[in-house]
């Protein structure tokens, strides 16, 4: 999985006023569940550090630099503005070598599904996944190959396994699908129609005869 490299100040002032304060001066209030002796860590960080870590699909391993503490941890919940874009809180999670992270990992699907050269769409449902692993095996993104799915079917995550990672959402959730589109529906009919006419046109050659 990428790193993402992130500095920060630990903060001394707490509550509403504080966290106000440090707005003003361009600075994001944030804590790390868990740090060093399994205590919450406070701090700050600059507006525009975390900018390529928000605004981005990717999902990274965070090295947080914060002085003398220095921690991993992953990105846990981001509260932003209800009117604004501006980034209130961030929360993140220290993240040990020896102990399972949760965590969402994006979805790609590979290839070309079979039900697509038949006519079909395939569509993509969910585009995250829920997983636990231990950080040395969470990947960038969870790769799912389509190549064998047929019109009108889909891979629900029961079907899926990935070495080292437990899936955590519902079994039956669909991940992806290849569904009829009305022109391919307008073919099966068209060709259903055509099967209908040839049938009886060879039952009335037959009565003919």
């Amino acid at each position: 999985m990428k790193t993402f490299e992130l500095k920060g100040e630990i903060r001394d002032g707490f509550g509403k006023k504080a966290a106000k304060s440090y707005r003003s001066e361009g600075l994001i209030p944030c804590v790390v569940y868990g740090g060093h002796g399994n205590e919450n860590l406070n701090f700050v960080i600059k507006q525009g550090a975390v900018r390529n870590l928000i605004y981005t699909p990717e999902v990274f391993l965070v090295n947080l630099d914060l002085g003398e503490k220095k921690m991993q941890a992953i990105l846990k919940e981001v509260q932003f503005h209800p009117v604004k874009e501006q980034i209130l809180h961030i929360d993140f999670l220290h993240v040990f070598e020896d102990k399972p992270v949760v965590i969402e990992l994006p979805v790609r699907l590979k290839g070309l599904a079979a039900g697509v050269k038949a006519g079909g769409k395939l569509s993509l449902d969910l585009r995250k996944l829920r997983v636990r692993a231990l950080a040395a095996n969470l990947p960038e993104e969870l790769v799912i190959n389509v190549e064998k799915l047929a019109l009108g079917k889909s891979i629900q995550v029961g079907d899926l396994s990935f070495e080292g990672l437990e899936l955590l959402n519902a079994k039956n959730a669909v991940v992806c699908r290849v569904q009829l589109t009305r022109a391919a529906r307008g073919d099966a009919a068209a060709a259903a129609a055509a099967g209908v006419e040839d049938e009886e046109s060879e039952e009335s050659e037959s009565s003919e005869e």
